[in-house]
């Protein structure tokens, strides 16, 4: 049985005509006697009395048609069904985010919601190799990633912006009261970083520009939280750590210094990773265009400030 013969029986019960119901269908009138025949065939018995004069509904048809109608109104409230969620996903990105991203979110979001205020972000934090697996499978409309150079396969990264790093030490630190610093001034310090397997970009570019400057970092304790680290340096516990400049405005205090790094004479490895918004390569989501536009506009804004 097929919703079309549904269709076509329940035109011809309307009508009582099947050359008006093969208009009122848009087809022609063989069409309908044929998928009408097709259907009695299947039940086993006659849904209408033919005459050369008029078409009625027999007493199986008369029985059948509700349940006809029926059949084809759940059909097109499955369809209804479908055509809201498809109408909702087209005003919400569900956005993968990072630790640290810190004002450049907040500047982000404040864009999107002036360019786009019927768009609905849903933001969601997982480990770097986690969202973009999430965006490939499309799970995730988008997701925000630093120092990626390649995603996995139909994933390709926007650049968006670079974000610089900044020196964290105890206020209390004798280099806390410079406006900046080398990197070679900390060598004697202990350096609290996390696990390289936590976030290898990171982990890399702040040992190599240690390395570029002269020095080997002294490995400070087991890695905490930043919310540890931090106290444990603001208490005056020897050592230094590094954090984003656009989370450093949300983790300012008195108990701390962000300092930012000088190179040497011009020379070394800038504390710079660059930030690209992890995408699909076929079928993005059609809002997708709002998010890149902020992006771009708290990237241009670096420029200018």
């Amino acid at each position: 049985m097929e919703l079309r013969q549904l269709r076509y029986f329940v035109a011809v019960a309307e009508e009582l005509h099947f050359g008006r119901a093969a208009e009122r269908l848009l087809i022609v009138q063989s069409a309908v006697s044929q998928q009408v025949r097709r259907l009695e065939r299947e039940l086993g018995t006659d849904l209408f009395d033919r005459s050369p004069r008029r078409v009625r509904l027999t007493e199986a048809g008369q029985r059948f048609l509700p349940a006809a109608r029926e059949v084809l109104a759940a059909e097109q409230r499955a369809r209804a069904t479908v055509a809201d969620y498809t109408a909702a996903r087209a005003d919400r990105l569900r956005v993968g985010t990072s630790t640290g991203m810190g004002d450049r979110l907040d500047q982000v979001l404040e864009v999107l919601a002036g360019q786009a205020p019927e768009l609905r972000v849903e933001l969601a934090s997982a480990p770097t190799a986690v969202r973009l697996e999430q965006v490939a499978r499309g799970e995730l409309d988008a997701a925000f990633v630093r120092g990626v150079e390649e995603g996995p396969d139909g994933v390709r990264l926007v650049p968006v912006w670079q974000d610089r790093l900044l020196v964290v030490l105890g206020a209390r630190h004798v280099l806390a009261r410079q406006a900046e610093l080398e990197l070679a001034e900390l060598a004697a310090l202990p350096l609290y970083l996390t696990a390289r397997r936590n976030n290898p970009p990171l982990v890399d570019l702040v040992v190599g520009a240690c390395r570029d400057a002269g020095f080997e970092p002294v490995p400070g304790p087991a890695h905490s939280s930043l919310q540890d680290t931090l106290a444990a340096l603001g208490a005056g516990t020897p050592g230094w750590s590094v954090v984003y400049a656009s989370h450093a405005v949300q983790l300012a205090t008195e108990r701390v210094a962000f300092l930012p790094v000088r190179e040497a004479g011009g020379h070394g490895t800038p504390l710079v990773l660059p930030t690209a918004l992890a995408v699909r390569r076929t079928s993005p989501p059609a809002r997708l265009g709002s998010l890149l536009d902020a992006c771009r506009a708290v990237g241009a804004s670096d420029h200018e400030s």
